[in-house]
């Protein structure tokens, strides 16, 4: 499915103990920009939960609100993963946005239900992935995130820093809309997603951000834009 950008109505890790720090290892962003409402979604959204199980991918759902309208509110929706989509949109010269669509690395996107085309895009994506070291503590209602280059090669100029909040798994009734009826399990549901800091990648940075020890996070290092993303690591339990 898919909407018009501008149109009113779019018709479209490491686990970390609470106290304890631990080096992570970067792993692949896939961004999934879905919808309660859309009656494509389901497979992209059942393959999310498949790839939520492994250990070399970070699979974060963006469910959006633009289909709302058709019948049944999507208790996950946030305007912002709306924002975050149309800016990818934007920057790859698309007019349109759809759902489901998968942005891989920050760049390649998979519009639909292609596990084939996402699999290639993840081999190429793992083998770009930057030499940064990063160090995450949680203490004390916080964060504290120390990020430093690694190897010969140079980082970007400007890397943005955001930590994102995630539930890991919901099951949820959809009783009206496209898919009433069906029952379906969400993975790694994105609840916030949070700009912490703006790196040169000249030397070592240390950041502190509210978190809550009990909940389950990801770092994300990206190039404005949102653009290429450098590196993404899984943060928590």
């Amino acid at each position: 499915m898919k909407g018009w950008i501008g149109a009113g109505a779019f018709g479209l890790a490491v686990m970390l103990a609470s106290t304890g720090s631990a080096n992570e290892q970067p792993v692949v962003l896939v961004e999934l920009f879905t919808s309660q409402g859309c009656n494509s979604c389901p497979p992209a959204d059942e393959l999310l939960v498949e790839l939520a199980a492994r250990d070399d991918v970070l699979p974060l759902a963006l469910h959006v609100d633009y289909w709302d309208y058709i019948g049944w509110k999507d208790v996950f929706a946030r305007p912002e993963h709306t924002t975050r989509q149309k800016a990818y949109a934007h920057l790859a010269g698309a007019s349109t946005i759809y759902t489901p669509q998968m942005v891989v690395g920050g760049q390649d996107h998979v519009v639909g239900y292609k596990p084939m085309k996402l699999m290639d895009y993840m081999k190429v994506h793992e083998a770009g992935l930057a030499d940064v070291d990063v160090d995450a503590r949680f203490e004390g209602g916080k964060v504290s995130i120390r990020c430093a280059p690694m190897g010969d090669n140079p980082l970007p100029a400007t890397i943005l820093i955001d930590l994102v909040r995630y539930d890991p798994q919901e099951t949820v009734e959809i009783k009206h809309g496209e898919n009433a009826g069906m029952t379906m399990t969400y993975a790694n549901i994105v609840e916030s997603w949070d700009h912490v800091a703006t790196w040169d990648g000249q030397g070592e940075i240390s950041v502190d951000a509210p978190a809550d020890a009990d909940g389950h996070y990801a770092l994300v290092l990206q190039e404005p834009g949102p653009g290429r993303v450098i590196a993404a690591y899984k943060l928590g339990k």
